[in-house]
């Protein structure tokens, strides 16, 4: 208990150097993380909208591996983060939820069940000629099981075009895609949601603006919605 208090307050301490060091800058600004190929029109639609608000200051945008995200938000490095549930974890920070999508499994473009219009989690895992692929846990090191290490989306997009893995991931992650890659919705697989993220006792006015911009934007795009489009996330 005592080491895992003591390693909360040295993670706070470098926290508050690093976001001090940024405060002291001569140019204001900001550290927005995000993960690779992950909400990206969301985040340049954030980005424009924010760059024509009065006093918005320059943001800096760091693209970051699996787990990263999280943890350059926690220690300071960055100022506010674009996180995915269920896959990050928000404990411990103020956040908006901004969207919610439906996940994909990616196929290669030739398998026999490219063409299928659904599949369900169970059908996914029990493809033994694609594995799911297996991301490095926060330490480094790898669950067991039988599918390929990967590091980042470009490994694992050639990986399933090889047709050595499939892989489940959010909706939004298509249009990255190339024509040898094969999409199936997964109904039953979570839905994932796109928070902005920050930490609690943070008192900046860019922060809080970017944030009410996010808000702002997300009740513009509710607005132009149908709403048979707002409610269809069961079909």
């Amino acid at each position: 208990m005592l080491l895992r208090q003591a390693r909360l307050a040295l993670e706070a301490v470098e926290a508050a150097e690093h976001r001090t060091r940024r405060a002291a800058a001569d140019k204001p600004g900001m550290v927005l993380a995000t993960k690779a190929g992950a909400s990206g029109e969301l985040l340049l639609k954030l980005l424009d909208a924010y760059a024509a608000e009065p006093g918005a200051v320059a943001v800096e945008v760091v693209v970051c591996g699996p787990g990263e995200t999280e943890n350059l938000l926690r220690n300071g490095r960055a100022d506010v983060a674009l996180l995915l549930k269920p896959y990050d974890t928000t404990a411990g920070f103020d956040t908006e939820d901004l969207h919610t999508e439906g996940q994909v499994v990616v196929l290669p473009a030739g398998h026999p069940l490219a063409n299928r219009t659904h599949m369900s989690m169970a059908e996914v895992n029990a493809l033994t000629d694609l594995p799911l692929p297996r991301w490095p846990r926060p330490d480094g090191s790898y669950p067991d099981g039988p599918g390929p290490q990967v590091r980042d989306h470009t490994q694992l997009t050639q990986l399933i075009r090889l047709g050595r893995a499939c892989a489940v991931m959010p909706e939004s992650l298509r249009a990255q895609l190339r024509d040898d890659h094969a999409i199936v919705p997964v109904p039953d697989a979570p839905a994932v949601t796109t928070v902005i993220a920050w930490p609690p006792h943070s008192r900046s006015k860019a922060i809080a603006d970017l944030v009410r911009t996010a808000n702002t934007l997300l009740a513009d795009n509710i607005r132009k919605c149908p709403p048979i489009e707002r409610f269809s996330g069961n079909e």
